[in-house]
């Protein structure tokens, strides 16, 4: 298998990139060669998949969105 060096990576962009590591459970190394592994195969990562999971709690356009039956929903545990 091949190695790869990046060289002049700026702190704070490391910095961010280990506490996703750490935040999914893995090494930085694993986790950064899962990364490079999902963009080699087209894959768009994490920003689609929450996207539309943000969609999906989202009501459709021109629906009447009952605010006061979602509270009551929500306080009665539904």
């Amino acid at each position: 298998m091949a190695q790869v060096l990046i060289r002049q990576l700026e702190d704070h962009v490391l910095d961010v990139l280990r506490a996703r590591a750490r935040a999914k459970g893995l090494s930085l190394e694993q986790s950064l060669r899962d990364l490079l592994t999902d963009a080699a195969r087209g894959r768009g990562g994490e920003l689609p998949d929450e996207l539309a999971r943000l969609r999906a709690t989202t009501p459709a356009a021109g629906r009447q969105l009952d605010v006061a039956a979602l509270i009551r929903e929500d306080r009665d545990g539904r």
